[in-house]
């Protein structure tokens, strides 16, 4: 009798599973008609107002980023934290600091980043954010972002030289880091990124919601709050408390 109570449970989550990705997939398509910003693969930096004052800002994170740096081997792998990413990446190569995920602040990482913090704190929008660092020699293989509902920016803050061999392709579009520069894109056009120089390659990611008229805004807020609220992102979460017991030992005996 467990058993079928089991099984029951079990077509139950496929069935919802698959009701919400249908209408998430049918909300996409009306994000690509409506969106106020188009629906390029990258964007303009000109479409956002918050762009001027984030690249203005950027020595002061690259400051803050350069002591995290210190404990790079300690930190977590983007595996780590989102087990999902093993289709992508298994080895040790991507690091990452979460300091937002899915609006859920990472308080310790935040405190030792206040700077950081304050200057993503006022971007309209953000919902997500870590510092994402690629070793040498890392290739991420192509991929689709989970949901169009939201926009991706990367803040260069360190580009290894020869620039050309550190890129990424978007759909069919080839984009290169600057430092102190923005690049932004939408990550569910399939995507991939080579750092094929002997440097570290470090951007702060972030997402942002897109702008969408009303009321495709608010339902595009809502379904943030259900992802966020999803197995996926508490999961994440769990994982990031983890590391967050690991990473205060590391950074203590620092002082």
């Amino acid at each position: 009798m467990r058993q079928i109570y089991q099984d029951f449970n079990q077509a139950i989550k496929k069935f919802n599973f698959l009701i919400m990705r249908t209408i998430f997939a049918a909300f996409e398509k009306l994000i690509a008609r409506f969106s106020l910003v188009a629906n390029p693969p990258i964007f303009a930096n000109q479409q956002f107002d918050w762009i001027e004052t984030l690249e203005a800002n950027w020595s002061k994170i690259r400051q803050e980023l350069d002591e995290i740096l210190k404990h790079r081997e300690e930190l977590p792998n983007f595996q780590d934290i989102s087990p999902e990413q093993y289709a992508i990446t298994q080895d040790d190569r991507w690091k990452t600091y979460f300091l937002y995920g899915y609006g859920f602040k990472a308080e310790q990482n935040c405190a030792r980043c206040p700077e950081t913090t304050n200057i993503i704190e006022q971007i309209p929008g953000m919902t997500t954010a870590f510092f994402s660092i690629l070793s040498p020699h890392k290739h991420i293989r192509k991929h689709r972002g989970y949901y169009k509902g939201v926009i991706r920016c990367h803040l260069g803050l360190i580009i290894p030289q020869p620039f050309f061999k550190c890129r990424m392709r978007v759909d069919n579009d080839v984009a290169f880091w600057q430092e102190g520069k923005a690049l932004i894109f939408d990550d569910c056009y399939e995507h991939e990124v080579w750092n094929e120089t002997d440097g570290i390659r470090v951007v702060l990611l972030f997402d942002v919601l897109r702008p969408l008229p009303f009321p495709l805004s608010a339902i595009n807020q809502y379904l943030i709050s259900f992802i966020a609220k999803s197995s996926l992102v508490k999961n994440g979460l769990y994982n990031q408390h983890e590391w967050d017991q690991r990473l205060a030992k590391t950074f203590s005996k620092a002082l």
